[in-house]
């Protein structure tokens, strides 16, 4: 059975920074390009930031410069980085699996707001 669990999310003040961690399991981890995405209310989800199996990464151009994607295929876990957050960066962040299929995670939500 195929997991993604994703943590790290909470309520932080504009400026401010959260890492979220996204642990992987029932799959190959090292295989799966890896992804974050986010959703706020009343918008659709969009493109975070994702990196490939071979390291490759790629962001949205909202979090260029702030935002950064890594992995510890060692741990089967995918981290976001996120620094100098905006009100705008407030939504749900889903982790995703991408080779064969695709997977989701439940989402952890993130709310930047003073």
């Amino acid at each position: 059975q195929v997991q993604l669990v994703e943590s790290g999310g909470g309520l932080v003040q504009p400026g401010g920074s959260l890492r979220l961690s996204c642990v992987a399991s029932g799959i190959t981890f090292s295989l799966y390009a890896m992804g974050w995405y986010r959703q706020a209310p009343g918008k659709q989800r969009e493109l975070v930031a994702v990196m490939s199996s071979g390291g490759i990464t790629n962001y949205a151009d909202s979090v260029k410069g702030r935002f950064t994607v890594s992995r510890n295929n060692a741990k089967n876990t995918v981290y976001l980085q996120m620094n100098s957050l905006e009100a705008e960066d407030t939504a749900v962040y889903y982790c995703k699996s991408t080779w064969l299929k695709d997977y989701w995670g439940q989402g952890t939500q993130v709310t930047v707001s003073s």
